[in-house]
């Protein structure tokens, strides 16, 4: 595997497409720094820190969203970090209300590994479709 920093952070994707969470813990550092940012009170928006800080975002994420489509359009890479521009449709559960977001996600690498993540996104449609399920 490239450790060329989109390389790793499209496996990362693909990874998290498959439900492979391991597969994508495996390209984190242990002490990796994870934090989504938003204006609304949902238990993964925060920071986590550390890998089982980490399975439990994806826990957390997994329990409140049913995402239904999640698509990275767009990469930019530096020497040691990607920013990537996406969207997503997601069912807020519980409840049956979908939203759609657009999202970035900034991207820190160190020898190859993601050690710091950045995400943020449309917070207030995610409140709007908690409200409508």
């Amino acid at each position: 595997m490239s450790t060329a920093p989109t390389a790793v952070i499209q496996s990362m994707y693909a990874a998290f497409g498959r439900g492979d969470v391991e597969g994508l813990l495996g390209l984190c550092h242990d002490d990796v720094d994870w934090s989504m940012l938003g204006s609304i009170d949902l238990p993964y928006i925060g920071r986590f820190q550390g890998k089982a800080e980490l399975l439990r975002w994806f826990g957390l994420v997994a329990e409140f969203d049913d995402i239904q489509a999640f698509e990275p359009r767009e990469f930019f890479a530096g020497a040691d970090h990607v920013t990537v521009l996406g969207w997503e449709r997601t069912r807020a559960k519980p409840g049956k209300a979908v939203f759609e977001t657009p999202w970035v996600h900034l991207f820190t690498l160190r020898d190859g590994k993601v050690a710091r993540f950045v995400g943020m996104y449309d917070t207030a449609a995610v409140e709007v479709a908690r409200r409508q399920g």
